[in-house]
This record gives structure tokens, C-alpha cells and sequence, in this order.
């Protein structure tokens, strides 16, 4: 079984529906869900939106390899009518980002494993340090709670409570 930390996100639709819809089809298709960190609301990252989006890290228990996974993936995230622009940020109800598969590092033209932005991003670093703080980057070599340290994103971010 591979050990998998995903970014889960939207800030379009019925916001609590969707995350329990796409905590539903994680547990169906991707594996077992061990932990999810809080909700939190975010402004939009790299382009401007009206509303804020909602975000959230699970991390899995699977069978998949990282290929499997990005299909089954891009399957959920086409039930959430999901359009994927090159190169472009959009609002949307649902997106699904690999963060880390065990300590893999892979690079290809459809993924890149660790989320090459991770570090960048408070909405993945504070949910990610909430329920991994000393998970170690494979590149970086720094946990998530160093990475969130030095992160320059300077957004606010809020705690939901469901």
C-alpha cells in the first residue's frame, strides 16, 4: 500500500456538498482516506475570483500506482465538471492535486510528483502541517512544518467549521 497526500479544493457550487461527494469518491476509487486535516477558506491563488475557495489535505491509503491514480483522479474531477485550461487558474467546483506518493519523485509532461507549488501555498502547507508536520519533502529535504516557516504566500487564511 502506497501512501498518498492529496489537495482537495473548490470554490464554485455547494461548497459542503461537494467535499463530502468528493470524500465519498476518494474512499470508491482512490483508496482509504486515514486522515483530513480542516477546512479552510483561502482567497483564489494566481488569478482573481469572486468567491474564495474552500480547501482541505486527505491523506490515502492505496493501491494505485501514480498513473492509475492522475486517471481516477481526473474521473472525480470530471464528475465536478472539471475544465482543465493550459496554463491557466479557474474557478471550479473541485480540483484534486497529487501533493506526495510515498517519497516518489516523478516528472512527466501530465505529473509531477511533489506538487511542484506545494511550498509555495499556504492553503496546502497549513492543512498539510495539521495533520503531517514532520513529513519530509523527498527534493526539498525540509518537513512541511520548514516549508510552511519559510513560505512567502502572504494570504489570509480561516478555518471552517463544519
Amino acid at each position: 500500500m502506497h501512501q498518498v497526500f492529496l489537495g482537495i479544493g473548490g470554490n464554485i457550487g455547494n461548497k459542503p456538498e461537494n467535499f463530502s461527494k468528493v470524500h465519498h469518491l476518494i474512499e470508491n476509487e482512490l483508496g482509504t482516506i486515514n486522515q483530513k486535516s480542516s477546512v479552510y477558506e483561502t482567497p483564489p491563488w494566481g488569478f482573481s475570483a469572486k468567491e474564495n475557495f474552500w480547501n482541505q489535505v486527505v491523506q490515502i491509503k492505496t493501491k494505485l500506482e501514480p498513473r492509475e491514480m492522475l486517471a481516477e483522479i481526473h474521473k472525480i474531477e470530471n464528475l465536478f465538471n472539471r475544465v482543465r485550461h493550459s496554463g491557466r487558474y479557474t474557478s471550479r467546483e473541485m480540483d484534486i492535486d497529487i501533493l506526495f506518493y510515498d517519497t516518489n519523485c516523478t516528472e512527466s509532461h501530465e505529473l509531477i510528483i511533489p506538487h511542484p507549488k506545494l511550498h509555495q501555498r499556504l492553503f496546502v502547507l497549513v492543512p498539510l502541517v495539521e495533520i503531517a508536520p514532520e513529513l519530509k519533502h523527498p527534493l526539498l529535504q525540509k518537513t512541511s512544518r520548514q516549508l510552511l516557516e519559510s513560505c512567502g504566500d502572504k494570504s489570509e487564511i480561516k478555518k471552517i467549521e463544519l
